[in-house]
């Protein structure tokens, strides 16, 4: 697929001078510009991110009032009923926050939906459960911004309800009358509702997962004290699998808690990177999204995640090992799954015209896995793409976008087609009546195409920093790995080079090309992946990234080649 190349240049002036105060590279100096860093402090700040650098919790709007809420049940002796999701992030979420309130003596349950029996969210099955229970106070984690009817009927059974979310509130024209009013959003009722969308804040808590928000809740819990440190693993996990931005609070997050589940501390953690094969490994932020990530996911994708919580908060060694097996085989079982279906839905695509929008469904598709197949159609074609599954006339499904568009957004213009949804800019919920699918489809490519230009159906490519193959060097590695943990708006960087003279091009492997670049006296390795074809002019310009590749005991620079064109 062609894509557009963006370069941001910078004045070399300004370059030399960062380079200078931040003691870094010009090629480090660039790509920290263009991530928005413009002052020395900022890069440092940046690149050498610690625990002393969290925020103060009560910055977030409604942590004063859960906190308050919260020290009255223990006053009192209640019981707290915590509501989870069942994904990565509010599993993890559910643990911070389990784990934070029975520290402090808290008579804790916790409830986590099951995808097929009760859909996504706060609903009030859940209350019922409270009131089976007896607990008085429900505090929901990554999930409860847009639950009116639930937060209503908890209020009818005299139990108190705290939302922590950090999905998009609903707009004050939605409002419904079992709703409040608050900075132009409909919110439910509830004692506090904690989001980082709903006001505007310290910046560096805008982007919090529900892991994050109920880490800062644990963290508010414990003033002046700080054992609420030792819960950032989980909240990593939460931060990584949720996809948002990798800077500010999450930045810190990320990198503290990788270094806790580098050291196996957690029981569940260290089973689960014990059956994915990862001791003695090096856990950074992108093999935490490969290997265990994906294994917390697949309870909640196919069957019931009650268990996954018991595993992060386990401290027998058996148990944990145990669950962790069972997670291994339900990942592999996924895997099998979300392929037979990705292949039926391109089977139907390749039948059927789409343009600005991929919107299929099926029969029997399994639910779990048709948010997976809307976020490899999306990246495959470049559109966005829902993905339904049909039973009994209701169509539940997923739905992955591109930077340009806004789901929720566009998905709020035809509502009065579906019956619920939920999400954020990039993924979203949806359920529909099956008949209204073709009507859904037609409003939804009128509304992508009123809102969208060409260019932005072709992806960009966004070159980090120009270099010259010299500062290619083993120096220049190190520097970039000071911009771990990578992920969500701190992406691996790309680099880019002009004039490389092309040397003994060949293909190996399953279509692999493979060759050395000059540029000057310089040469150096490159290799890209799936590029055999077409064969490679004598000159080119390549993007790419910077790598070690180790092999036979042996390790060398070699260029990962992302896009080439001719060059001069």
């Amino acid at each position: 697929m062609e894509k557009r190349w963006l370069v941001s240049r910078t004045n070399l002036e300004y370059i030399r001078y960062i380079s200078k105060a931040a003691s870094i590279s010009p090629a480090l100096s660039q790509i920290l510009i263009n991530r928005g860093l413009k002052t020395p402090q900022e890069i440092n700040d940046f690149l050498k991110p610690g625990i002393s650098g969290l925020s103060d919790p009560f910055e977030l709007p409604g942590v004063q009032d859960a906190i308050e809420r919260i020290k009255h049940a223990l006053d009192i002796n209640e019981r707290i009923l915590v509501h989870g999701d069942y994904d990565a992030d509010g599993l993890t979420a559910t643990a911070i926050m389990v784990h934070a309130l029975r520290m402090h003596g808290l008579d804790v349950h916790y409830f986590i939906p099951d995808r097929i029996a009760h859909g996504y969210g706060f609903n009030p099955a859940a209350v019922k459960i409270a009131k089976e229970l007896g607990a008085t106070l429900i505090i929901t984690v990554d999930c409860g911004i847009t639950s009116f009817e639930a937060a209503a009927y908890a209020k009818a059974e005299g139990i108190d309800v705290i939302i922590t979310d950090h999905h998009e509130p609903a707009l004050s024209s939605q409002l419904s009358a079992l709703s409040s009013q608050t900075n132009g959003f409909s919110l439910p009722d509830a004692v506090a509702v904690i989001n980082p969308k709903l006001a505007p804040c310290n910046l560096k808590l805008a982007s919090l997962s529900g892991a994050g928000i109920a880490f800062k809740i644990a963290q508010a819990l414990e003033q002046p004290s700080n054992p609420s440190f030792l819960l950032l693993d989980l909240a990593a996990i939460g931060t990584m699998a949720d996809v948002v931005p990798l800077t500010g609070e999450n930045r810190i997050i990320v990198r503290e808690g990788l270094k806790l589940i580098h050291e196996g501390r957690r029981c569940g953690i260290k089973a689960l990177k014990n059956t994915a094969g990862l001791n003695g490994r090096q856990i950074r932020s992108e093999l935490l999204s490969f290997t265990i990530i994906p294994r917390i996911n697949a309870a909640g994708r196919l069957a019931d995640s009650q268990d996954v919580v018991r595993l992060l908060l386990s401290d027998k060694e058996e148990e944990a090992l145990e669950l962790s097996s069972w997670l291994d085989r339900l990942n592999s079982e996924r895997q099998k799954l979300d392929e037979e279906v990705y292949q039926q839905a391109l089977s139907i695509l390749a039948a059927k015209e789409h343009d600005s929008v991929i919107v299929l469904s099926g029969e029997g598709w399994h639910q779990g896995v048709v948010g997976i197949v809307a976020s490899r159609l999306a990246e495959k074609f470049y559109c966005p793409a829902f993905i339904f599954s049909e039973e009994n006339g209701i169509a539940k499904g997923s739905a992955r976008s591109i930077p340009s568009f806004d789901l929720c957004k566009g998905l709020s213009e035809c509502k009065e087609l579906l019956l619920s949804f939920g999400g954020h800019k990039q993924a979203a919920g949806i359920r529909l009546r099956a008949e209204n699918i073709s009507a859904f489809e037609k409003a939804m490519q009128g509304i992508i195409k009123s809102s969208l230009s060409k260019d932005d159906f072709m992806p960009c490519l966004d070159i980090d920093a120009d270099i010259t193959l010299a500062e290619a060097n083993h120096n220049l590695v190190k520097e970039l790995s000071m911009l771990e943990p990578l992920g969500c708006g701190n992406e691996k960087p790309f680099l880019g080079s002009k004039g490389l003279e092309v040397i003994n091009p060949r293909i190996v492997g399953n279509n692999h090309l493979k060759m050395r670049l000059k540029q000057g006296p310089q040469t150096i390795d490159a290799i890209g992946f799936d590029m055999g074809e077409p064969k490679p002019p004598d000159i080119i310009d390549a993007v790419f990234t910077l790598d070690i590749n180790e092999y036979n005991g042996n390790s060398y620079l070699q260029l990962n080649l992302k896009a080439f064109r001719p060059g001069k």
